[in-house]
C-alpha cells in the first residue's frame, strides 16, 4: 500500500493523507460518488474527479505491478535474473520501463540475430562491440567454419547480433523517444485509384498531408487513423533518419577511431531501419492514438454528462411521437410515471396526407389522457410533424417539445425494451422512448448504451474498453448526484447507483413487485443480498417519497439521521419543522457538531441538505421553436440568422440543430469574437442559441455557421 500511495502521490501531487484514506476507501469497495459525498473528512475534501483519477492510478499500478511480476518469473525461468536485473525492474516506474529491460530476455522467432547465434558468432559480435579496436577481418577468421564459409558471412552474422543488441538498449529506445516526441512528422498519403472514390472524398484534405506530430489535434488524428482503416490513405510517423541514426551512433560507438567502427556503424544503420525505427515509430503512434482517444473520450464524456443532466419535464402526462412519412407518425400516450396507456398511428404526411384526420386524432387523445406536454422526435418528418401539431386547435395550452430521439432504435430493439414491452414491437418502445426522455432524459438514457446517444466525437474508433469505463463512471456520477425514486426506477437505473449494480437492481424491482412499494429507507435492508454494505454505498443516494421519516426524501446519509435529530432537539422543534426553514437551520452552529468521524464539509452539506431537501439539480425543461422558413438544407440561405440547440460539441466546434435534418458546425474560431481555447467554457449541450449561417455546401450537405456576433 505505501508504494501504491507514493505512485499516487508522484503522478497527482495531492496531499499524502488524502490518497491514504481514499485508498483505503476503495479497497474497502466504497464507490467513488460514497466517498466524494460522504467521506469528505477522510479525504480532505477531495472532489469526484480528484478520487476518480485515484482510482484510475490504483488500477494502473496494479497493472504494472502484475507485468512486473510476470517479467521477473518469465526471467527467472530463464536462469538469467541478477541481483541488480530484479531491483530495476522492481523500481520501474512505467510500464515502457519495464518492457525496456525485459526486451533482451523476450523469446524471439527465428530473427538473423538468433541464426547468428546458432553459428556461434555472438563472441565475434562483443569483440567488435569493444573498445578494443580489433581489425574485423582478423577476427573473423577465427569463426570461418562449416557453419559460417566466409569472413564476410561472419561479419555479417556479428551485424545482425549488434544490431539487435543496439535495438534492445534501453537508453537508445529512450534517446529515439524523445527525438520522436520532439520532432515526428505525421503524413497521410492517398492509396493508389482512391483519389478518384467518391466514398472517399470525405478524407480528400489527407490524400496528401504532413504536419508535426506534436501539433497533431485528436480529433484530425483519429481522422487519418480512420481513413487508413478503411484503406483510403496511408498513415506514416517518420524523423530525420540521419540525425537519429548519428544519435544511436553517438550513443554506442564507444571509440570511433577503433578498426572495428565501421562494423558498428553498419549495425547501428541496420539495426535503425529494420528494428529500431519500426518499433519506435509504431510505439510513439500507439502513444499518441492512446492521447487522441483519451481526448475523444473526454469529449464524450462532457457531452454525456450534459446530456443526461438535460432539463427534465417531470411527471407530466405526456403525448409522445415518432414521426415518418410513409409508415405514418407513431403515437404513444403515457402517464405521469411514464407507463403507456395507449398508442396508435397517424398518417399526415405524404402519400397518404391525413392531415384533418391527424389534428382531429391528436385533439382526441389529448382529452381523452389528459395530455399536458407533446414530446416529438427530431428524426425524418420533424418540422413538419412538429407544425401539424402547432396548427392543431388543442382545448387548452399544451407545451410541444421537439426531443433529440438519438439511440430511440437502439432502445427498441433491446433487450430491456423487449422485457418493458414484450407485447408491443419496436416503433412504439421507439416512441415510448421519445416521451420519456423528455420527463427524464438521465431515467431514460440510461437504458441506452452510451456510444449510441450521438454525442461523441469518433466514439466507434477509440480504445473501447477505455471508454465504457469513462462513460460507465460518467453515468454513475450523474445518476447519484441526482438521486433516484426507488418506487419507481427501472433496473437499468437503478444498477447505477452507489452500491447497488444490475445484481442487486434486479433483486430492488422484484422485491417491489412482490411486496409492494418500499416505505423507508430501513426497509431496503430485507432486499434479498442487500446487505450492510449495499446500504451503506446505496442508501442516500435512494429516495423513498412515502416514507414517514422526512429524510428519507433527501441526500442525507441514514449515518446522520442522530445529529440532525439533535440538531432539532437542541431548537426545540420537530425534526419535521427544521426541514425546509431557513430562520430554524440559520440558527444552527455547526462548529458544536464536530466529533472525530464527522467535520465541517459534512455538517454544512447537511445544512445545505435542510434547506431544500431532495431537491433536484437540473434546470426545467423549455419549450424552443425553430425558424418556420427553414425545411430542408436548399432553404438555408448564407447570411441568414437563425435560432439552434447545440447537440454536440468536439474539441473543434459544436454542431447546431437549426431544425432541419443536417446540423451545421460552428468552427472554435467562429464561437466567438474572442479567442476560444475550450469549447466548453462558451457552450452546452442543448443551449439554446442563435446562429449566423456562413456557408452552405449543397453538395457535400455542409452547413457553417457563426456565433461570434459582427
Amino acid at each position: 500500500m505505501e508504494k501504491l500511495q507514493e505512485y499516487v502521490i508522484r503522478h497527482t501531487s495531492l496531499p499524502g493523507r488524502g490518497v491514504a484514506s481514499t485508498l483505503k476507501l476503495l479497497e474497502e469497495d466504497s464507490t467513488v460518488p460514497f466517498i466524494a459525498r460522504y467521506r469528505k473528512e477522510m479525504t480532505g475534501n477531495l472532489d469526484e474527479v480528484q478520487i476518480l483519477e485515484i482510482q484510475k492510478l490504483k488500477a494502473a499500478f496494479e497493472e504494472l505491478q502484475k507485468r512486473k511480476e510476470s517479467v521477473l518469473r518469465s526471467i527467472e525461468e530463464q536462469e538469467a535474473l541478477t541481483p541488480e536485473l530484479k531491483r530495476s525492474i522492481e523500481e520501474a516506474a512505467s510500464l515502457t520501463g519495464v518492457e525496456d529491460l525485459y526486451l533482451p530476455f523476450k523469446r524471439k522467432r527465428n530473427t538473423r540475430a538468433g541464426v547468428a547465434r546458432e553459428k556461434g558468432l555472438e563472441p565475434l559480435a562483443g569483440i567488435l562491440m569493444s573498445r578494443s579496436g580489433a581489425d574485423p577481418e582478423t577476427a573473423a577468421l577465427r569463426f570461418v567454419n562449416d557453419k559460417v564459409e566466409t569472413v564476410e558471412d561472419a561479419l555479417q552474422g556479428a551485424v545482425d547480433i549488434m544490431a539487435e543488441w543496439i535495438s534492445e538498449n534501453g537508453r537508445v529506445r529512450e534517446i529515439l523517444r524523445r527525438m520522436f516526441s520532439r520532432h515526428a512528422e505525421i503524413s497521410a498519403t492517398a492509396v493508389k485509384g482512391k483519389e478518384s472514390d467518391e466514398q472517399a472524398q470525405k478524407y480528400r484534405q489527407y490524400f496528401d498531408w504532413s504536419e508535426p506530430l506534436y501539433r497533431c489535434p485528436s480529433h484530425r488524428l483519429l481522422a487519418m487513423l480512420r481513413a487508413e482503416k478503411e484503406g483510403v490513405v496511408r498513415v506514416k510517423i517518420g524523423v530525420d533518419k540521419e540525425r537519429a541514426v548519428g544519435s544511436v551512433e553517438r550513443a554506442v560507438l564507444r571509440n570511433e577511431l577503433s578498426a572495428s567502427a565501421s562494423c558498428v556503424r553498419q549495425a547501428v544503420k541496420e539495426g535503425y531501419e529494420r528494428l529500431l525505427y519500426p518499433a519506435v515509430s509504431n510505439e510513439v503512434l500507439r502513444e499518441a492514438r492512446q492521447k487522441a482517444d483519451a481526448t475523444a473520450i473526454n469529449v464524450f464524456s462532457s457531452n454525456l454528462r450534459q446530456l443526461l443532466l438535460g432539463a427534465p419535464l417531470g411527471e407530466k402526462r405526456i403525448l409522445g411521437i415518432d414521426p415518418g412519412y410513409k409508415s405514418g407518425c407513431k403515437i404513444v400516450c403515457l402517464d405521469e410515471r411514464g407507463n403507456l396507456l395507449h398508442n396508435e398511428n397517424i398518417y399526415p404526411h405524404a402519400p397518404q396526407r391525413e392531415s384533418a384526420r391527424a389534428m382531429k386524432k391528436l385533439r382526441s387523445l389529448v382529452n381523452a389522457y389528459q395530455v399536458q406536454a407533446i414530446a416529438i422526435g427530431n428524426g425524418t418528418a420533424s418540422r413538419e410533424t412538429e407544425a401539424l401539431v402547432r396548427k392543431t386547435a388543442f382545448d387548452r395550452d399544451i407545451q410541444v417539445f421537439v426531443v433529440n430521439e438519438s439511440g430511440a432504435s437502439v432502445y427498441s430493439a433491446s433487450a430491456i425494451a423487449r422485457q418493458e414491452f414484450p407485447d408491443y414491437d419496436v416503433t412504439v418502445r421507439g416512441a415510448v422512448s421519445i416521451g420519456r426522455r423528455l420527463a427524464d432524459p438521465l431515467a431514460e438514457l440510461v437504458k441506452i448504451d452510451p456510444k449510441s446517444i450521438g454525442v461523441g466525437q469518433y466514439q466507434h474508433d477509440v480504445d473501447q474498453s477505455l471508454l465504457k469505463t469513462e462513460l460507465d463512471a460518467v453515468v454513475m456520477s450523474c445518476v447519484n448526484s441526482v438521486g433516484v425514486n426507488v418506487n419507481t426506477a427501472s433496473s437499468s437505473l437503478l444498477g447505477y447507483v452507489s452500491g447497488i449494480g444490475p445484481s442487486l437492481a434486479e433483486k430492488i424491482v422484484a422485491y417491489r413487485g412482490e411486496k409492494g412499494e418500499i416505505r423507508s429507507r430501513k426497509e431496503l435492508l430485507k432486499v434479498p443480498r442487500l446487505g450492510n454494505k449495499a446500504f451503506e454505498q446505496s442508501a442516500a443516494f435512494l429516495r423513498v417519497l412515502q416514507s414517514d421519516n422526512p429524510f428519507d426524501n433527501s441526500a442525507i446519509h441514514p449515518e446522520s439521521y442522530g445529529i440532525v435529530e439533535q440538531m432539532a432537539a437542541d431548537l426545540g422543534v420537530e425534526v419535521r419543522q427544521l426541514i425546509g426553514n431557513k430562520e430554524y437551520i440559520s440558527r444552527i452552529k455547526p462548529e458544536k457538531y464536530c466529533s472525530g468521524t464527522i467535520g465541517l464539509p459534512t455538517l454544512n452539506d447537511i445544512l445545505k441538505e435542510l434547506e431544500k431537501p431532495g431537491l433536484d439539480p437540473r434546470e426545467k425543461a423549455g419549450v424552443f421553436e425553430f425558424s418556420k422558413d427553414l425545411k430542408t438544407i436548399e432553404d438555408v440561405r448564407a447570411g441568414m440568422t437563425v435560432p439552434g440547440i447545440v447537440n454536440n460539441i468536439t474539441n473543434f466546434g459544436c454542431f447546431v440543430d437549426i431544425g432541419i435534418k443536417e446540423s451545421g458546425l460552428v468552427h472554435i474560431s467562429n464561437l466567438s469574437r474572442e479567442f476560444v481555447s475550450d469549447v466548453n467554457s462558451v457552450v452546452r449541450l442543448h443551449q439554446h442559441v442563435m446562429v449566423k449561417v456562413l456557408d452552405v455546401d449543397l453538395q457535400r450537405k455542409r452547413i457553417q455557421l457563426s456565433m461570434a456576433g459582427e
